[in-house]
């Protein structure tokens, strides 16, 4: 069959938008969706999204990692799933949506999307590292230089070592430039490298930053391999509410390919 689809990118992190709202889209298939992220053979994509119908919201978000398996919240997707419901008309300015992490409120304003986060009451830190759970895991770490790491080599030992085992988690190498400024590189599970971009990630490193006292700042500017994003929250007590993850999300191309 022919398949429609939409390409999005949100700070360099790439995504296939398809428009399930027919229910139709064979999501059984794991070939199919690792075949059309792969950068050789299909699309090309770090994770591939589908827009489907929701009771009480104005949609729902499905998200499947490059690998072909369903996987845990995308912070970059989800905000260029709103850009995709803003294109097809299913939503204006603002939205509420659900996905596998709970309920979404997000703005799209001359192509800048505003997703509301999940709340954090939980990050567990030592001297070498914090993780917490953003709507996926991530371990977090901050160096004095992120561009001598070897994240992919570095990041994958630590995904799939103790504690994190088989479940794995993402892997984020976080730099501070100043009170309020961040560079961060990010090792992401399911795509197994290093992407330009991870929007979860980023909101995980600023909250690790102003948990391990690293700066009193509650805005943030996050500079990504692909980009520049912007996290901000509301802290009392270490309990993080009203956490934004803001930057652009991009329309790329549209087509048709055969499946």
């Amino acid at each position: 069959m022919d398949l429609q689809f939409y390409k999005y990118q949100g700070t360099g992190n790439d995504f296939v938008m398809i428009d399930n709202r027919s229910l139709t889209f064979p999501k059984e298939n794991t070939a199919l969706i690792n075949n059309l992220c792969d950068r050789r053979f299909g699309i090309g994509a770090d994770g591939l999204i589908l827009l489907e119908p929701a009771t009480d919201y104005d949609f729902k978000m499905v998200y499947y990692n490059a690998d072909g398996n369903e996987g845990s919240m995308c912070g970059n997707g989800g905000r260029c799933l709103v850009a995709f419901a803003n294109q097809l008309g299913v939503i204006k300015n603002k939205t509420t949506f659900i996905a596998v992490d709970g309920e979404h409120y997000a703005t799209i304003e001359n192509g800048i999307v505003s997703l509301k986060m999940i709340d954090i009451d939980t990050v567990d830190s030592n001297k070498k590292y914090s993780f917490l759970n953003t709507g996926s895991p991530h371990h977090v770490e901050f160096s004095n230089n992120i561009s001598e790491i070897d994240v992919k080599t570095v990041g994958s030992k630590i995904r799939f070592g103790a504690p994190y085992f088989e479940e794995g988690t993402n892997v984020n190498f976080a730099e501070q430039v100043s009170e309020n400024s961040f560079k961060v590189r990010t090792f992401e599970r399911g795509v197994e490298d290093e992407t330009l971009a991870c929007g979860t990630g980023v909101t995980a490193v600023a909250i690790a930053a102003n948990s391990t006292n690293k700066t009193t700042s509650t805005h943030l500017k996050v500079e990504v391999l692909g980009g520049n994003l912007e996290v901000s929250f509301d802290e009392d007590d270490n309990k993080y509410t009203n956490v934004f993850l803001k930057g652009p999300a991009t329309f790329v191309f549209e087509g048709t390919i055969t499946v």
